[in-house]
């Protein structure tokens, strides 16, 4: 795991500095705090002394891989950037490939010579043999720039699912990017001008998808996706799509057997999911385990302790706040599997990490479970170097209690439209109901006025911060102009249209996967992880795990109330009874509690102050309705407050200021 950063040129209008490479590299240190390393086309790879163009001859074409390395495998040889044996291939990876193993046993009866044992040379050596296609016999997470100067040719590309993350910017005959936005704004002709339609975004999904980015001229390499730039073009393609749509699922080279039973399912599963923890078990540094004491971490934690001779570490977070603590079920959870423990708990006053947060999420991010996600690094780290975790279980199998909403509310599309119309009637919305954002009546209010609307655009309602209409009424009218006619919706329903032929209910699975999964949860895992040097890895996103689970049945995902059913019947062994059963919880925060006491003062010192009322994205007044309303507790804004704050603490920090931040600022 790792950071990188580089670029490459044909024929720019300006030729690259080594030092503004060395910056975007030396910004990324978090990511690589063990070792680093540049390598320019024009002289090979370059020492910690050289730190500008001195003595680099001017060239039309070329290419510079900048490196921070964070040191899993091959401590002492797998230093970056890497060649093969002749140096016409060069490659910067961050990531880890499981399977280097096996792959280097290959390619080695092929006739290629290894310099090290690291895991990165693997794919120079595939590239050599396989071309681009060489990341498809990949197995890990990834993200990685290779130069082929036998062809002055970039070679960018990004894993499957999306669990390590590539920027680039590509203007002017060049091409640069880094593992982090911040990366590319140490260049000096960085620009910082907000992309309207991505706040559009953002305030719907409480993210900025890809391709786009929160800065206009900068883009995001979407998962299982290439670049190539050659001869001054640049050129993007998938090479991967889940095989949601029947007939695409495949196991050795067949196509999957919808006769299947679940007994036979169930094997699979175990067979393929043990795999894919054991390969990540692979390491030459300390490894444990991040454990709620949900369904998903207590697998990964019990199949990790399966295949381990000694107790496996494990890692929990928790709040003084009952509803948000799960302390409790990770003891039960620790003990019923054997491991070596750890907790801590967040308090209010976590929320003094808020400039760290901002800083190392440089693109706005208000999934609020970014918090405890920083702390849980932050101590698993003291102990540990890789962890792995359960992340990606909900999304394949069918685990939200929304996919339940999604279900029930599909019953209704086959009422007649009159009976529609009266369950969706706005008369509804006239019913009291509890200010709690999550409270029954809440969210029965939000299902029944969602059901007059498409299947698709009611699954929006029901997950975005800001609805279209709320969206409407707090945007200045100069932000209304800017927007035009786009559509925030689209990005969702492009996900949709990748699975058609499926239930709805596996339909909007399929969607998050390919939406939710890698632009929310998987950006917040790697930033905040990345944060503290700690390689944190996913088995569940392993690919052939996501491609059994892409082809299975709704039916052995989802039964009654009962999300995750297959993981239930398959690894019960390693569950105690009351975590099979308990209430999904979410890694949530007290956000309504803290605003309406700790941090009220935080909403009035920014949200309302005039620097940040006058920027001109949205109406004053609406803005301190939102406020207004949520400490006098007439309505539940926990949510659009914290998105609205991270928005413009993020503002303050990467566009307000002279210079882009090189390390985090304080309130």
């Amino acid at each position: 795991m790792c950071g990188i950063a580089g670029l490459s040129w044909h024929h720019p209008q300006r030729l690259p500095d080594i030092a503004e490479v060395r910056r975007m590299v030396d910004v990324l240190a978090h990511r690589g705090p063990d070792d680093s390393g540049i390598y320019h086309s024009g002289v090979g790879l370059l020492n910690g002394a050289a730190d500008s163009d001195s003595g680099v001859a001017a060239s039309d074409r070329g290419a510079i891989l900048g490196h921070r390395r964070l040191s899993i495998i091959d401590l002492a040889g797998g230093r970056q950037p890497i060649s093969n044996e002749d140096g016409t291939v060069w490659i910067a990876l961050n990531g880890e490939i499981y399977n280097y193993r096996e792959l280097r046993a290959d390619l080695k009866s092929r006739g290629h010579r290894f310099a090290t044992e690291s895991d990165t040379e693997v794919i120079v050596h595939l590239y050599e043999e396989f071309g681009d296609d060489c990341v498809l016999h990949l197995r890990g997470m990834f993200a990685f720039a290779i130069w082929d100067t036998r062809k002055s040719r970039l070679l960018l590309a990004r894993d499957r699912l999306g669990q390590k993350p590539l920027v680039y910017r590509y203007h002017s005959g060049r091409v640069d990017f880094a593992s982090e936005l911040k990366g590319l704004l140490q260049l000096k002709d960085a620009r910082r001008e907000i992309n309207p339609i991505a706040i559009d975004h953002y305030l719907t999904y409480q993210y900025v998808p890809h391709t786009t980015s929160i800065l206009n001229g900068y883009s995001k390499l979407p998962p299982a996706h290439l670049a190539t730039y050659e001869n001054g073009k640049l050129d993007v393609r998938r090479y991967w799509t889940p095989p949601y749509e029947p007939g695409t699922s495949k196991v050795e080279g067949e196509v999957r057997s919808d006769e299947a039973t679940q007994a036979e399912v169930e094997i699979e599963l175990r067979d393929t999911l043990t795999e894919a923890v054991r390969l990540r078990m692979r390491s030459d540094v300390p490894l444990g385990a991040f454990l709620s004491g949900g369904i998903d971490s207590t697998i990964i934690t019990g199949l990790m302790q399966e295949l381990s001779d000694q107790p496996v570490h494990s890692f929990s977070i928790g709040f003084p706040v009952a509803k948000f603590d799960e302390r409790t079920f990770a003891r039960e959870a620790a003990e019923h599997l054997g491991t070596i423990h750890h907790e801590k708990v967040v308090e209010p006053s976590a929320l003094s990490i808020l400039p760290k947060l901002i800083w190392h999420y440089d693109e706005p991010l208000s999934d609020s479970s970014a918090i405890p996600m920083m702390y849980l690094s932050e101590m698993t780290r003291e102990f540990v170097t890789v962890a792995l975790s359960g992340d990606g279980a909900d999304e394949l199998f069918a685990g939200y209690d929304r996919y339940r909403a999604v279900k029930l509310a599909g019953a209704f599309d086959y009422l007649p439209k009159p009976v529609r119309s009266l369950f969706a009637s706005r008369l509804w919305q006239r019913m009291p109901a509890s200010v709690e954002q999550k409270s029954f009546r809440r969210r029965l209010k939000r299902f029944l006025d969602a059901l007059g609307e498409e299947p698709q655009r009611r699954y929006l309602n029901w997950i975005n911060i800001f609805d279209h209409s709320r969206r409407r009424e707090i945007y200045s009218d100069s932000m209304l102009a800017q927007l035009g006619d786009a559509d925030a919706a689209s990005f969702l329903e492009a996900a949709y249209a990748e699975c058609p032929s499926r239930d709805f209910v596996t339909q909007t699975t399929c969607a998050d996967v390919l939406t939710y999964l890698p632009c929310d949860i998987l950006n917040k895992v790697d930033i905040a992880s990345m944060a503290y040097g700690l390689e944190c890895r996913s088995p569940f996103l392993d690919h052939h795990v996501a491609e059994l689970a892409a082809w299975m049945p709704l039916k052995y995902k989802r039964k009654g109330k009962q999300g995750k059913q297959i993981l239930i019947d398959t690894f019960g062994d390693l569950l105690p009874a009351s975590i099979q059963n308990r209430p999904k919880m979410g890694f949530g925060v007290p956000l309504d509690s803290w605003f309406r006491n700790e941090l009220k003062p935080l909403l009035f010192d920014v949200l309302l102050d005039q620097k940040s009322l006058d920027r001109g994205w949205f109406r004053p007044e609406a803005v301190r309705k939102l406020v207004d309303e949520h400490v006098t507790a007439k309505w539940d804004h926990s949510y659009r407050l914290w998105n609205l704050l991270i928005l413009e603490l993020w503002q303050q920090t990467f566009v307000d200021s002279t210079t882009v931040p090189t390390k985090p600022a304080s309130l």
